[in-house]
């Protein structure tokens, strides 16, 4: 396995540990239990990518031939992975919904790298997509652990089935690019850019299937993720950073807009999913200033920084808006990308050099 700059042991997962922090201390059991296990599941899962880092992961084969190799895999709600192979490569949906949705959103995240920017596959080389469904019981999560995907069912109390949202697919396969490219650190500022380069490519993706313009998108993360007792719409907004959700169990979106009302803590990585809505607000405002589709010139500049090879495994919010602006001068020249590059991250508060 080859990384720009080395090797991060990364575990990543969709819902921020601060969202389960707060539902487990709910007063209702029935949604405090499954938030404590998935808590405790993550904090397991963590540690063996870490174990995976230093015995070595295994390897997996490629065939750089510009067509996905997907397996699906069933966990039968136990926690062994991959678990049970239900659909492979080519073959016919089958009666589970689930394992339909995982097998699709794999496929629509493999063509927007193909089709958008000739990536085959998150490695470039052709690496398969494997994917486990039905991922113990009641667990509150997906994650990506530098080899693979996985799908909790949800409580169906909080959460809903993970597959749902095609988004979500997306942006966990989207960390696995960045595992194989920049490499970002996942703390503080690195952390959060990590985070939301795998909210913007997980945006992209969904419009890119929906056929939709800046203009149409929702710019809603998870959306269709959270069940109807909830008082939210998704678990973050690109466009409204801090709107996604106020309910009176998961509390409020606590993502900022602005270096304004940044973040500092040391919880969840420092801040990793709360501080990446101010690069996510960023990316919104120069794709819906140039409307159109946002893969298209947006998405290009935020894919050609990601894999250039000039973007550091410790770049701070500055550093990448420097090169977001220096990719759009590159590849557009002194036109209406890199004016609309330039004024979103003037708009959000970070500066560029």
């Amino acid at each position: 396995m080859t990384t720009h700059g080395g090797f991060e042991p990364v575990f990543c997962t969709i819902v921020p540990p601060h969202v389960l922090d707060k539902l487990a201390q709910a007063e209702d059991s029935s949604l405090a239990g499954p938030a404590r296990r998935t808590l405790q599941r993550d904090a397991y899962e963590r540690t063996q990518r870490r174990l995976t880092t230093v015995i070595g992961a295994t390897a997996l084969a490629a065939i750089a031939d510009g067509k996905p190799q997907r397996t699906v895999h069933d966990a039968r709600h136990g926690t062994d992975l991959p678990g049970h192979t239900v659909r492979g490569e080519g073959d016919k949906p089958g009666k589970d919904a689930t394992v339909n949705r995982a097998y699709a959103g794999l496929g629509a995240t493999f063509e927007l790298f193909l089709k958008a920017y000739q990536r085959d596959s998150i490695d470039g080389n052709g690496l398969p997509l494997n994917a486990t469904v039905h991922y113990d019981r009641d667990y509150n999560n997906a994650f990506w652990n530098g080899e693979q995907m996985v799908f909790g069912d949800g409580d169906g109390e909080i959460f809903l089935d993970f597959t749902i949202p095609i988004d979500v697919i997306g942006h966990e396969l989207a960390h696995g690019v960045t595992q194989y490219t920049a490499n970002l650190t996942y703390f503080g500022q690195p952390g959060a850019l990590n985070e939301s380069l795998s909210d913007v490519f997980g945006a992209l993706i969904k419009q890119y299937t929906l056929g939709q313009t800046a203009a149409e998108a929702d710019w809603l993360i998870g959306a269709g993720l959270l069940a109807p007792r909830v008082t939210g719409t998704a678990l973050r907004s690109m466009k409204e950073p801090g709107t996604a959700y106020d309910d009176d169990v998961l509390g409020k979106d606590p993502q900022p807009a602005t270096m304004d009302d940044f973040v500092r803590t040391g919880r969840d990585n420092g801040g990793v999913h709360i501080n990446s809505g101010i690069p996510n607000h960023a990316f919104y405002l120069a794709a819906t200033a140039l409307g159109g589709h946002a893969w298209e010139r947006a998405g290009q500049v935020w894919y050609d920084v990601l894999t250039g090879g000039e973007l550091k495994q410790q770049a701070m919010f500055t550093d990448f808006a420097t090169l977001t602006v220096k990719a759009a001068r590159e590849r557009f020249g002194d036109g209406e990308e890199l004016d609309a590059v330039s004024k979103a991250w003037e708009q959000v508060g970070v500066r560029t050099l």
